[in-house]
Formats: C-alpha cells, structure tokens, sequence
C-alpha cells in the first residue's frame, strides 16, 4: 500500500508462448534513491498459479527508482523438461530452450503512485509495459 511518501510496485508474468501465467518465476526488487545512488536489495517472490507476485516488499521513503529482477530460466527449462516428458520426439537439437536467462526491469518512482509492470514472455524475447 503507498503511501504519499512512497510508491508501490507490483507485477504479473504472462507466458505468450502458452497463453498462460507463468507460475513459479523468482521475483527480486531492488530500489535506489537517485539515480547515482547504490541499489538496495528489498527481498523477493515467486509468481503464483495467477502468474503475480502478491507479497513484494514495500519500497523505503525517498525510493526514486526500482529494479525487478526475473528469474525466467528455471522456469523455461522446468516447462521444457515437462514437454520432454510428455512428447520425447519433439526435443531440439540440443538448442538452449531460453535466449534470456533473466529479465531486469528499471523504471522511475514519485511518491503516492502505484506502479504495474507486467512482464509478456516467451524464450526469445519480452516486453513490458507500465500496466494499472
């Protein structure tokens, strides 16, 4: 909950490659005030079966900027060893089943705003958006 002294963050992962959440990726918020300041780490998530995070910590006073780090990696080698499992014949050819093994997200803070970025998904590219 913000405050007018603080902003508040929150987010959701959306995998377009199954028109689905994107359960169980490691979430970790970092902020920092001012541009040149040092980045404090704040704690982390998991996104659930909804594909949100619902418990990220709450941003320091005097927050300027934020960082959300995603861990999408695991998450795409799980889904590929489950798709594996169920269909052993359609394995690549020993490509890499991510290009990127992890998304980082900075944006700008004012104080009193509350802030949505979803993260769309797939194994070779993202976007993201200041959703509401």
């Amino acid at each position: 909950m913000s405050t007018d002294t603080t902003a508040s963050v929150s987010t959701h992962i959306l995998d377009t490659s199954a028109g689905r959440p994107a359960e169980g990726v490691a979430v970790r918020l970092a902020a920092r005030a001012g541009g040149e300041a040092d980045w404090e780490a704040l704690g982390g998530s998991a996104t659930d079966a909804d594909g949100r995070c619902k418990d990220l910590p709450a941003l320091p006073e005097g927050t300027t900027h934020v960082r959300l780090d995603f861990a999408v990696e695991q998450y795409f080698e799980k889904k590929q060893a489950d798709a594996q499992q169920d269909a052993p014949a359609n394995r690549d050819s020993g490509a890499p089943g991510v290009f990127f093994p992890e998304v980082a997200i900075t944006f700008a803070v004012r104080p009193g705003e509350h802030y949505h970025v979803p993260l769309l998904l797939n194994p070779f590219g993202y976007s993201v958006y200041r959703g509401s």
